[in-house]
């Protein structure tokens, strides 16, 4: 079992940055990558970005590329977003996701998801 708890959203002026923390916990030696997904109202929930465990490979959604910046902090079992230059349309629930591999048990892992609210 893994449990996943999403921190840091909140309401912030276009231009604004915010930093999302995601701690895991449970059978954490078996998560192999986290990463962060983010659902508007009447959207389909859409990929941002992506880590290994070991913090050397990480993907980004064209979106977001150059103004987001996933990394994560093994101590702490704890990933993390910063969002500089948010935009309106940035606004959404953020999901935070760990992928779950023993070798004969896979699947995925979702927090409860943080409310990001970009306005004037």
């Amino acid at each position: 079992q893994v449990q996943l708890v999403e921190f840091g959203g909140g309401l912030v002026q276009p231009g604004g940055s915010l930093r999302l923390s995601c701690v895991a916990s449970g059978s954490i030696f078996s998560i192999n990558a986290m990463g962060w997904y983010r659902q508007a109202p009447g959207k389909q929930r859409e990929f941002l970005a992506r880590i290994t465990n070991s913090g050397a490979n990480r993907n980004y959604a064209e979106s977001v590329q150059g103004r987001f910046t996933i990394s994560r902090d093994n101590a702490k079992n704890t990933i993390y977003l910063q969002m500089n230059n948010l935009k309106p349309e940035d606004t959404a629930v953020y999901y935070c996701n760990a992928e779950y591999n023993t070798g004969a048990y896979h699947d995925d892992y979702w927090g409860q998801g943080t409310q990001v609210t970009v306005s004037s």
